[in-house]
């Protein structure tokens, strides 16, 4: 039975007592073993987490002023909602993906983090709204003769994981990881579950017990 009694507190407690590797261990468990993203998308901040629900965008190169610049980013980060990520792939990574202004529309509607597969700019205005932002690195070149977004609320892929709108995502100074919306609810409870086992293993070992004989007792390594 879940411990939370809407989806606020569930995603506060994600950021409070979960870490990816323990997530990770459950998804891998449970047979969901491509549900990381590439190791170089990482926060702006070793200290930021994000949990929340994705919004998908699907971006795209060009190569010169188009007629509609940006294609469909406004309308994809207008209609943010709260508790969701924007997160966004495609494209051959030419420029930055995300900035000060793309953030200050994000947080202002509630949204609560982004991850782009690609680069930010912008660095310290970002990082002065204390608004969780994970990508691959920064990098200043602009967006708007070099990609666009083309759809929005769509499947995408990044890296090896397959990401549905509306899939959960949860992200730390590890790396970030999704977990499909159908099994969320379980995820997140099982790995409640092995974080306070973990600790308790932690304590056994520090207070004198061997590795194996941990593991042989609880399972948990």
């Amino acid at each position: 039975m879940a411990v939370w009694k809407n989806e606020d507190e569930m995603f506060a407690l994600m950021r409070e007592r979960l870490y990816t590797p323990v997530v990770g261990d459950i998804l891998d468990q449970m047979g969901y073993v491509h549900q990381f993203l590439p190791q170089e998308i990482r926060p702006m901040r070793d200290d930021m987490k994000l949990a929340g629900k994705a919004m998908t965008v699907l971006m795209t190169d060009v190569y010169e002023a188009q007629e509609k610049p940006f294609g469909y980013l406004t309308e994809a980060l207008d209609q943010l909602e709260k508790n969701e990520i924007y997160i966004a792939a495609g494209g051959t990574r030419r420029c930055a993906y995300w900035g000060e202004l793309l953030t200050a529309t994000a947080r202002v509607r509630g949204a609560v983090g982004a991850v782009v597969n690609g680069w930010h700019r912008d660095t310290p205005q970002i990082l002065e709204q204390n608004w969780p932002v994970f990508s691959c690195g920064c990098y200043a070149q602009d967006s708007s003769v070099r990609t666009q977004v083309v759809q929005y609320r769509c499947t995408i892929e990044v890296g090896q994981a397959t990401i549905r709108n509306g899939d959960v995502l949860f992200g730390d100074v590890d790396g970030v990881l999704c977990i499909p919306a159908g099994i969320s609810e379980k995820v997140i409870m099982l790995s409640l579950e092995k974080a306070a086992g973990e600790k308790t293993v932690r304590k056994a070992i520090e207070d004198g017990m061997s590795a194996t004989a941990a593991f042989a007792k609880y399972g948990i390594l």
